[in-house]
């Protein structure tokens, strides 16, 4: 009895992890993300770029995003700045080329948006697109769902 016990714990154990592990997967359809966990939004000639659901949950409680400088050149799959959280620092790399043209600066007194509204009000900069073709070397929400999940079974 105590090792049926035992085996119960573990798998309920198991698969609260497992739940709460896909729960990440908050993924927003309409924008293109980087296998970099960076995520963009285009409108017109200009695109809004953060970091995804996935990285600020891996990354845990952010508590400093460092940020260009408005009218900097940013080139895709570069880094322009960093996240640093209670886990580690990461480099934020660009998924798009050209000029930053808007920084988020709420983001230098409450960096927690990050984590709270990634793909709402914790945007980190908005770009002025150089070739909007680079576009499709992106994924779309779909496959980046299933990169994570393919990330995270590693």
């Amino acid at each position: 009895m105590a090792c049926r016990q035992l085996w119960a714990s573990r798998a309920a154990s198991s698969l609260r992890i497992s739940v709460s592990h896909r729960a990440f997967s908050n993924v927003v359809k309409d924008l293109k993300y980087a296998d970099s966990h960076e995520w963009v939004k285009v409108d017109g000639n200009s695109a809004t770029v953060g970091i995804t659901d996935h990285a600020q949950d891996h990354l845990g409680d952010v508590v400093y995003v460092e940020l260009p400088e408005v009218g900097a050149t940013v080139t895709q799959g570069d880094s322009f700045g960093a996240v640093e959280s209670v886990k580690a620092t990461s480099d934020v790399n660009s998924p798009v080329s050209g000029k930053v043209i808007e920084v988020n600066e709420e983001l230098s007194s409450s960096p927690a948006l990050v984590n709270s509204s990634p793909y709402k009000d914790g945007w980190i900069i908005k770009v002025e697109l150089n070739d909007s073709g680079e576009l499709n070397n992106l994924m779309d929400s779909e496959r980046y769902s299933k990169f994570c999940e393919e990330e995270d079974a590693h």
